[in-house]
């Protein structure tokens, strides 16, 4: 099926009180885990990929961005659940306006570095102009630390009156908001802080989302879609996965390559890493409520 649009999905889970997963992807063959699991669970979906990643300067190779575009839109049309497609977390401005040009249904511009008034104004042009192409703009209010190794780096909680006022004076559809959760926590798990997150469903009309939905505990997350939490995100723990499933299928002493790439059996790299992305989003999208929702 086409693109559902995001404001359909968003209206859905809200009015039926479960949350949307984006379970992020970087290849074809996570692009693939992420919907078998969607579709064996009958969830809907939020798939696509990192801008951040994609539009950073130090990458050896300048990616095409249409052809991620592309590719999200051709794995909706074939999925038998309604997906959106997101441009997730780009600092670039220029690559958030191309990607709503390419087909993207979801953007999101997101620079920790911009002051407050220097993101309100980008966030409220860009919400503009994506809009008049129909494309919904997620933006985050406060900042999430960065945990490798149980470590955390540089946490700006979400101040529940400054996200009321930034929803209004933007326009943006969705909110992601800093409430203890943690970007990229690779070991461990950490509670959210509730009571704040309250405060800011109480202040703030618009869906809220949660990034780091790898680090946040089971117990936290029901909690939290409870209160009104309608997209959550996951990324770290989906290539953890990947990476381990890769290595132990490419460690198989096989001389023929067709075997470890591209024939799709059991010794096939690419399968091992779809499987991987499919059991790893099945462990976790229960928790969020929205498995038979698709039906």
């Amino acid at each position: 099926m086409p693109l559902t649009p995001i404001s359909d999905l968003v209206q859905h889970a809200r009015a039926q009180r479960y949350a949307l997963g984006y379970f992020e992807s970087w290849n074809f063959e996570s692009l693939q885990g992420v919907l078998d699991a969607a579709e064996t669970t009958r969830s809907p979906v939020i798939i696509g990929f990192n801008g951040e990643f994609l539009s950073h300067p130090d990458r050896k190779l300048p990616e095409r961005l249409q052809c991620y575009a592309e590719l999200g839109k051709a794995a909706a049309a074939g999925a038998t659940v309604p997906c959106g497609l997101i441009f997730n977390e780009c600092p670039n401005d220029d690559w958030v306006r191309k990607a709503v040009v390419a087909g993207f249904n979801l953007v999101m511009p997101a620079d920790a570095a911009a002051s407050d008034k220097e993101y309100v104004r980008r966030v409220a042009e860009l919400t503009e102009f994506a809009h008049l192409h129909g494309v919904a703009v997620e933006a985050e209010v406060g900042h999430l630390p960065s945990g490798t190794n149980g470590r955390q780096r540089g946490s700006q909680l979400t101040d529940p009156e400054w996200a009321a006022r930034f929803v209004q004076v933007t326009g943006v559809d969705l909110l992601a908001v800093s409430v203890g959760n943690v970007h990229v926590l690779t070991k461990g798990e950490r509670e959210l802080d509730l009571e704040r997150l309250s405060q800011i469903c109480r202040k703030v009309a618009k869906p809220l989302v949660l990034h780091g939905g790898t680090g946040i505990s089971a117990a936290s997350l029901r909690e939290a879609i409870a209160l009104g939490v309608a997209k959550v995100n996951y990324g770290t723990y989906l290539k953890q996965r990947y990476l381990t499933a890769v290595r132990t299928s490419i460690a198989v002493n096989e001389d023929n390559p067709h075997e470890l790439l591209g024939i799709g059996g059991d010794r096939d790299v690419m399968v091992a890493g779809r499987v991987a992305v499919r059991d790893a989003v099945l462990e976790r999208i229960g928790l969020l409520g929205c498995c038979g929702k698709a039906n």
